[in-house]
């Protein structure tokens, strides 16, 4: 197997270099992306209002719910395309990206003609009411206008990550969430238009950068490798990218149902306890999108290496986007420990909120490690489409989740909350890891 891997004409070197050329501009942009929930949460913060904040905070967790549900349409694009990366094949790397932008508009123009019921059902799931219910409704209504677009931005930043082009990744993060971040300021503040100003900052950032992105990548297309329709529409290709999608759609969804579980079950606890909440919650998002750079690595150099046909680059790359994940892991959970209640002093003025959120300030900043070894197996099984595997995991995991909750809620409280999260961080790492060898042994077995 050696001596085959070393004439291999498509074999490749991983590198420290490499993993961080790919991780750093993503760790940088996906960074931008929780600077905005924290801009978006400190701007309603200023208006000393904890059901507004509130409200912000259950109506940013429906929109995840619903548009991270859709988030197949990255990983999947992103892992199809690091394998044809792989291969060389210019032809199909075109041939995925259009089957992925059709899938994405499809989809975003659906959710927008159903975003009243959406909206209805949401609130009743959430248990929102009053002004709570008010703030949600505002949000979210404008909020879904940028779906098309938002969807259609997964599967842009799927496309050049599985190229390893992490550079221009991180440009169209910077350009989304740049202009969200300015436009939510001027509008929430300036303008004193609250939620909403915070809502349209963010309409308006998707759909530049949607446009922006789609310019960038369509330029980069060769006429010669341009696919015809019927290629696009291959039947295998499209029930492989059915199965593939379908998959991770299952894995997406319970991830989020977590996550607006844990928000639901904050909801009982009072308006402050979910503010708090939702302030912290700004921690744990920030540690795992600088984690996702790292995972985005993997993707693409465990695609790549598959495509290729060449294991010494896949174990190459697991074993150093290891060692980076930890290590940024390890930094920020102590960066958050030191400078957690600083943030949280500037995210709210409410006093009561602020005590509440100093209080799971500590829980917020061990994610990162209980969750480093969960975001880089996701890379690993995204960018070799185990998705299969994936799925089922995390369905094992969410029940674990579950039990935890039943056990330490009433237990504990708010904090039994937070407990059961990180344990669910905890078993998707550990219950993905123990696949990794053997479904590696087999992929390449099979390539021989």
């Amino acid at each position: 197997m050696d001596t085959r891997s070393n004439h291999n004409a498509l074999a490749f070197d991983v590198t420290h270099l490499m993993v961080l050329s790919i991780a750093l501009p993503m760790t940088l942009g996906f960074m931008t992306t929780p600077l905005l929930g924290l801009t978006n949460t400190a701007v309603v913060g200023r208006m000393g209002n904890a059901e507004a904040l509130a409200g912000l905070a259950i109506g940013a967790m429906l929109f995840d719910l619903i548009l991270g549900s859709f988030n197949f349409l990255r990983a999947s694009t992103t892992g199809l395309t690091a394998q044809a990366y792989g291969r060389h094949d210019q032809h199909e790397q075109q041939a995925v990206f259009s089957r992925a932008m059709i899938s994405a508009l499809g989809c975003g123009l659906a959710l927008l003609c159903l975003s009243p019921l959406l909206m209805a059902a949401g609130l009743k799931l959430m248990g929102a009411e009053g002004a709570i219910a008010e703030a949600t409704s505002t949000y979210f209504s404008i909020r879904m206008l940028a779906a098309p677009a938002a969807l259609a931005n997964y599967a842009i930043l799927g496309f050049v990550l599985g190229r390893g082009q992490g550079n221009i990744g991180l440009l169209l993060q910077a350009i989304i969430n740049g202009i969200n971040i300015l436009l939510s300021i001027y509008l929430g503040l300036t303008l004193d238009w609250g939620v909403a100003g915070v809502a349209w900052g963010t309409m308006a950032g998707e759909t530049v950068g949607a446009l922006a992105g789609l310019a960038i990548v369509l330029r980069g297309f060769g006429k010669a490798a341009r696919p015809a329709w019927s290629e696009v529409f291959s039947r295998h290709r499209l029930a492989e990218l059915f199965a593939l999608n379908r998959d991770i759609l299952i894995r997406t969804f319970v991830l989020i149902g977590a996550f607006t579980i844990m928000t639901r079950i904050g909801t009982s606890f009072g308006a402050v306890t979910l503010a708090a909440n939702a302030v912290v919650m700004n921690f744990f998002l920030l540690s795992g999108y600088y984690l996702d750079g790292l995972a985005n690595a993997a993707e693409q150099i465990i695609g790549r290496a598959i495509g290729a046909r060449y294991r010494p680059a896949f174990d190459r790359g697991l074993k150093l986007t290891i060692f980076w994940s930890f290590g940024l892991a390890a930094l920020g959970s102590a960066f958050f420990f030191l400078a957690g209640p600083w943030l949280i002093s500037v995210l709210t003025t409410s006093p009561e909120v602020r005590q509440a959120a100093e209080t799971y300030l500590p829980w917020a900043a061990v994610t990162g490690l209980t969750g480093a070894l969960a975001f880089l197996m996701d890379g690993v099984f995204i960018g070799a489409t185990w998705s299969a595997d994936m799925r089922n995991r995390m369905l094992i995991s969410f029940a674990g989740y579950l039990l935890m909750l039943a056990v330490f809620v009433p237990l504990f409280g708010n904090h039994g909350l937070w407990l059961a999260m990180n344990a669910f961080l905890l078993f998707r790492g550990i219950f993905l890891a123990m696949l990794v060898r053997s479904r590696a042994d087999q992929t390449f077995r099979a390539a021989q």
